[in-house]
């Protein structure tokens, strides 16, 4: 067994159904509540990238799967044929709408705040921390620090990530 692996479906089996009604809907409610603001707050994101002078900005479309890419569409998508399981669970719509829609469009929007959110750490904190190697999907042209006279007080490893320099030392 992989530590490094969440465990679910090893223990799902064993779920009782009162547990699988009230969890179900419990994806949900989130996305409902908290996708306006991640909306919001991605737009002002962008906003204040654009206007720190940020340009070819990854776009929102570019973390959203093709459809071609998609393995099912609503002929072929699988369904569950338990009975003890509501009908909505077994219903080709609820599955393409999950699968085809919610997921693939959420998640692209999670990892698109991610992203923009990195751009903004790599802009304004280009200083090393032990997960800074994962906003390296992020990376920029230079940081503030590395466009400010007080460059040279950076550390040798920040004045020179690639992350957030694309020019190394040739400045100097």
């Amino acid at each position: 067994m992989n530590p490094n692996r969440v465990l679910i479906g090893r223990t799902f089996n064993d779920v009782p159904l009162w547990k699988l009604i009230i969890g179900i809907p419990l994806i949900y409610l989130p996305a409902f509540l908290v996708l306006p603001f991640v909306i919001i707050g991605v737009n002002l994101v962008r906003g204040h990238l654009r206007f720190m002078g940020a340009k070819n900005l990854k776009k929102y479309k570019e973390f959203v799967p093709s459809k071609k890419s998609f393995r099912y569409s609503l002929d072929t998508q699988i369904t569950m044929k338990e009975k003890s399981i509501s009908i909505w669970l077994r219903s080709k719509i609820y599955w393409f709408y999950n699968c085809g829609i919610y997921c693939p469009y959420s998640v692209a929007l999670f990892e698109y705040s991610s992203y923009l959110v990195k751009v903004v750490e790599n802009w304004w904190c280009p200083f090393h921390h032990d997960k800074k190697e994962n906003y390296a999907d992020a990376s920029i042209d230079q940081s503030f620090w590395h466009v400010q006279p007080e460059r040279v007080k950076l550390h040798k490893d920040d004045l020179e990530n690639p992350i957030w320099n694309d020019e190394g030392t040739r400045r100097n």
